[in-house]
């Protein structure tokens, strides 16, 4: 996923590869699960690819499994949880939130169960397997339903601490998480996570990286190599939860910046980058901007670093996003 030139710049900031995020989310959620017997993993064909071998071992009484049938699994995790039960419905993001799109509407989000929906293998974690597997839809559809937080975290903190506020949650959450080990971002023990809550990683007020999920850490790869190349001053912003979006954060980006660049695993089309658009534009901030995602067309083929390296998601094609975009007219 990383350059050579990408790992110098994180060992200078004293980055440490973590694991990935399904990881971190298993582990988290078994913990939480060995003291709240009410807490239910309800996957579909999906234990292994969702790492939840060991919560099955260890709990078995508290595991659902219903086959390859997403939408099964999501009607089945609403009626849990009309009984009481604190329900995380896992499956590949790709089919989850596209084969069950009704059931996550109606029976979920309108009936208002507290479900967590766990995405995994999201974004094009998924790499060669190609466009159907890829989840590059899922903001755009989940932004658009009512009474559901959106979460896609950084790092294996705001995937730990994403787990921790879904299972506290009494209303339904969408947590995003992808297959690759990820660096553990600065900040954690100074921005407190919450729902709703974006945490500034690095101050500046040149240029506002606002990313969100894997491409943060790109994003804080891509402000450091300016400064130390260009002098330039960037401001690093993670937003762990998508919807709702903290407006303040990113106005305050508008209007202290000089330019804002979003970055996101996802299409450009309803994603996060035009949700911070949204809320720029009906604020009547004028300011230089650009969201960095995927286009309107099935991807590249190629492994998840391919793809990200394609579409400018990395240092390398952020920093130079951000430099056009300061030297335009």
């Amino acid at each position: 996923m990383y350059s050579p030139a990408a790992k110098a710049v994180a060992e200078k900031l004293g980055l440490k590869m973590g694991r990935a995020n399904l990881e971190e989310f298993a582990d988290t959620l078994l913990a939480l699960a060995k003291t709240d017997r009410n807490i239910l993993a309800v996957t579909s064909d999906s234990r292994g690819s969702g790492k939840l071998g060991p919560f099955g071992q260890a709990l078995p009484q508290q595991i659902v499994e219903v086959g390859i049938a997403e939408q099964n699994l999501v009607g089945i995790a609403a009626g849990l949880g009309s009984c009481g039960k604190n329900v995380f419905a896992v499956s590949p993001a790709c089919f989850l939130t596209a084969r069950s799109l009704e059931q996550i509407k109606n029976d979920i989000c309108y009936s208002d169960h507290p479900v967590t929906l766990v995405g995994i293998s999201a974004g094009v974690s998924y790499g060669a397997l190609g466009t159907t597997h890829h989840s590059l839809h899922d903001f755009a559809v989940l932004r658009a339903i009512n009474n559901l937080t959106v979460v896609a975290p950084a790092d294996n903190f705001e995937a730990r601490e994403a787990v921790r506020a879904a299972a506290a949650a009494t209303s339904p959450v969408y947590l995003r998480f992808g297959k690759a080990p990820l660096y553990s971002l600065p900040g954690a023990e100074t921005a407190p996570f919450a729902f709703g809550a974006a945490r500034t990683l690095r101050a500046g007020r040149d240029v506002a990286f606002l990313a969100t999920g894997e491409t943060v850490v790109h994003a804080l790869l891509a402000a450091a190599h300016l400064e130390a190349t260009t002098g330039l001053a960037c401001r690093v912003v993670s937003f762990p939860t998508v919807k709702p979006l903290d407006t303040a954060a990113v106005l305050a980006a508008a209007r202290e910046c000089r330019a804002v660049v979003t970055a996101e695993e996802h299409l450009v089309a309803g994603g996060f980058g035009e949700a911070v658009a949204g809320v720029i534009a009906q604020a009547g901030i004028g300011t230089r901007f650009r969201i960095v995602g995927i286009p309107d067309e099935y991807t590249v083929t190629g492994s998840q670093a391919d793809i990200f390296r394609h579409y400018g998601l990395t240092m390398e094609g952020l920093a130079a996003t951000a430099s056009a975009l300061l030297a335009r007219p």
